[in-house]
């Protein structure tokens, strides 16, 4: 299974590993860090060195609670780092945005993959998308960023996350988006409680039905931090098991803020597995 972004091609036959590099000042575990291009290009660079096939760039923090950000702020937060990467590395490029101008913007400035926690919902995401001709990721995710962990509920929520996909894939095909262009995320995180999150990771390879990539962001959530009493700089350990999860129920994208501990995990399954 492959994705294709232009002359760029990605073989997801084995797991690749997605380095999150948020250039935000409020993001729940690496906010403030990455702001400046420079500090962003050097992070990008640790992070290709590590074993990232993928890096995510987010101008806007999804964290719940999390103040909204203007056009121009996630413009002019992520567009320059973008450019920056994507002159210096032949590494992929994803923009993190549910806004169809900065997915517009950012593709016309190097980016490689849109990765939407919105599942292109928003006015003008679909077509949007689909003119910048690039692979899309949708994501689940119930209710919106800053009020989605407020009582969250669902009928069985395996199912009623595959009913979201069925729709979102059929309205993507409708705005003419290529199926070979998509990728799913059920969304660990975004609108789920800790059971439904347990219950996610446990019957993840269901998603595997419709034939997609698919894409899973684990990385120091609070899922784990409740389970296990640990702060956010604490679920190391946790983050890693979760990855080694996923990637044995079909994960093809792991979207992680420790690229090197993470490649290591999946390089051991690999072996593994080949041998």
């Amino acid at each position: 299974m492959n994705i294709v972004s232009g002359n760029k091609q990605l073989d997801l036959s084995t797991p690749q590993v997605m380095g999150i590099l948020n250039v935000t000042p409020d993001s729940f575990s690496d906010g403030g860090q990455f702001q400046l291009v420079d500090q962003a290009l050097k992070q990008a660079a640790l992070m290709v060195k590590q074993g990232a096939s993928i890096i995510d760039i987010g101008g806007e923090s999804t964290r719940p609670g999390a103040a909204s950000v203007s056009l121009d702020q996630e413009l002019s937060r992520t567009v320059p780092v973008i450019e920056a990467i994507s002159r210096e590395f032949d590494v992929w490029i994803s923009i993190d945005t549910s806004k169809p101008d900065v997915m517009t913007a950012a593709v016309a400035a190097g980016a490689d993959l849109i990765n939407d926690v919105c599942a292109l919902q928003a006015e003008g995401a679909l077509a949007a998308a689909a003119q910048c001709q690039v692979p899309v990721c949708l994501m689940h995710m119930q209710g919106a960023p800053r009020s989605m962990q407020d009582a969250p509920k669902y009928n069985n929520v395996v199912s009623d996350i595959r009913d979201f996909f069925y729709q979102r894939i059929a309205a993507c095909h409708e705005a003419g988006i290529a199926h070979s262009q998509i990728i799913l995320d059920p969304g660990f995180g975004f609108g789920k409680t800790l059971d439904h999150n347990y219950q996610l990771l446990q019957q993840l390879s269901q998603f595997k039905a419709f034939g997609l990539p698919l894409l899973t962001g684990l990385s120091r959530k609070s899922m784990f931090g409740d389970w296990l009493g640990r702060s956010v700089e604490q679920r190391l350990a946790a983050s890693l098991a979760g990855a080694l999860l996923c990637a044995q129920q079909g994960a093809n994208i792991v979207r992680v803020h420790d690229v090197k501990e993470t490649s290591d995990v999946l390089k051991v399954l690999q072996k593994t597995i080949a041998s």
